[in-house]
């Protein structure tokens, strides 16, 4: 036991993380959570599924200092690493060097290999294709039968849709990619389970770039084949990153439009205001921040290893240990969005950590902004009825899985 480990103990019981969330404010982080912003502590060990207590980094203002520094590491397979699952730290040994478990100059490597795949300007050039797809959504549930899942109605098949025409993807797979990336999502499937949906995901995406490399398009799987082609890429390297970016390009931004749907509805003032300026894109993409930091889909991420020891805030935080980043905290701390359990639209809410923080951040942000923006603006507008077909307290929110949400939304008019 280190010094400051015995230090802590004797001074306070670590808290469980992640707790759980009250079924009173299931949109808002666990409320034992938020408590801890009213030590004044920044950082502090907390106990996770395993028993270890790596540190739980609370503050908005710690975490950017922190998760910018190079001694902290992505390496899941590094001394310490706070494995969020079981079947994640199963399988940290195997994990091969990828844009998300490596740091400094090869992280860097891997991400500029997508950088221009999903720059803004390219984003926003999607905008009118998002807009038609959005609208053809909505058409089929104005013809349809009332009530509707909002999942299986828009909330999956849009950011699908859109991950599969970028990537180069068959649409008419989704139903094999959307349960194959629950499965790697959940927190308490096995190990064995999750290798299986893993190992069968990425044969899917080997078999679409050995056909890219005979029939080329304009996605990105096709420019993936051609740097393998260029001897740039080994071709298990390049369906690792198709592997990523289809689990990781639907799944939020589904889980995103859920939630934020179902917390509008709930919040009927805002509502109202949203729809008074659906036709005024900064006040629509101002509210889409303020979304994305009320609900912080990666509700359990982000993690690191400690490589090298940190002195902060009078810890000393050492090389071999864990830390979390939780961003659910950060989007809540008071110091940096005062009264954060309001909603307010109008919040200047885009310093949010939402999409992490530091040379981590999601690549494929600029893209789950546009969707969102085109969606609650659209929504809205052409359902102005829209109401929740069940009370929220017979919602199923995902506490279970590494990326927050509703399983099942019902939605009449």
């Amino acid at each position: 036991m280190t010094e400051s480990t015995a230090a802590t103990a004797t001074t306070e019981e670590p808290p469980e993380f992640p707790t759980p969330r009250s079924s009173q404010c299931p949109f808002a982080p666990p409320p034992e959570l938020l408590k801890l912003h009213e030590s004044g502590k920044a950082v502090r060990r907390a106990r996770t599924w395993d028993g270890t207590t790596p540190w739980l980094v609370t503050t908005h203002a710690a975490q950017r200092a922190l998760m910018t520094d190079p001694r902290l590491s992505a390496n899941i397979g590094a001394d310490g690493y706070p494995h969020t699952t079981e079947a994640m730290k199963a399988h940290a040994a195997e994990m091969k060097p990828m844009i998300n478990n490596t740091d400094g100059a090869e992280h860097t490597r891997w991400r500029r290999m997508l950088t221009n795949s999903f720059t803004r300007n390219r984003m926003e050039k999607l905008r009118p294709e998002i807009q038609q797809i959005t609208d053809d959504l909505i058409d089929k549930m104005l013809a349809g039968p009332k009530p509707v899942d909002l999942n299986e109605a828009l909330s999956l098949p849009l950011p699908s849709l859109m991950i599969c025409a970028l990537l180069g993807v068959p649409y008419e797979d989704h139903d094999f990619f959307q349960e194959h990336a629950g499965t790697t999502n959940a927190r308490f499937h096995t190990p064995e389970q999750a290798a299986r949906a893993n190992e069968e995901l990425r044969a899917y995406i080997t078999g679409l770039i050995e056909a890219k490399m005979e029939n080329p398009g304009e996605d990105v799987l096709s420019d993936l084949a051609a740097k393998i082609q260029e001897g740039v890429l080994a071709m298990p390297d390049a369906a690792a990153l198709g592997h990523i970016l289809l689990v990781a390009g639907h799944d939020t931004s589904a889980n995103m439009i859920t939630l934020g749907t179902a917390l509008l509805l709930e919040n009927p003032e805002q509502l109202a205001r949203l729809r008074e300026h659906a036709e005024d894109p900064k006040y629509v993409q101002n509210s889409v921040e303020e979304l994305l930091r009320y609900l912080t889909i990666p509700h359990l991420l982000a993690r690191r290893a400690v490589v090298g020891d940190i002195e902060f805030e009078g810890e000393v935080i050492r090389a071999g240990e864990g830390v979390i980043a939780s961003l659910p905290a950060a989007n809540w701390d008071p110091e940096a969005f005062p009264e954060p359990e309001k909603l307010d639209l109008t919040r200047k809410a885009s310093h949010h950590h939402a999409f992490g923080w530091g040379p981590h951040q999601c690549v494929g942000q600029q893209l789950a902004r546009v969707e969102l923006t085109v969606v609650y603006a659209t929504l809205f507008r052409r359902i102005p009825t829209l109401r929740l077909a069940v009370d929220v307290s017979e919602l199923k929110f995902k506490e279970d899985s590494q990326a927050y949400g509703i399983y099942e939304l019902p939605v009449t008019w």
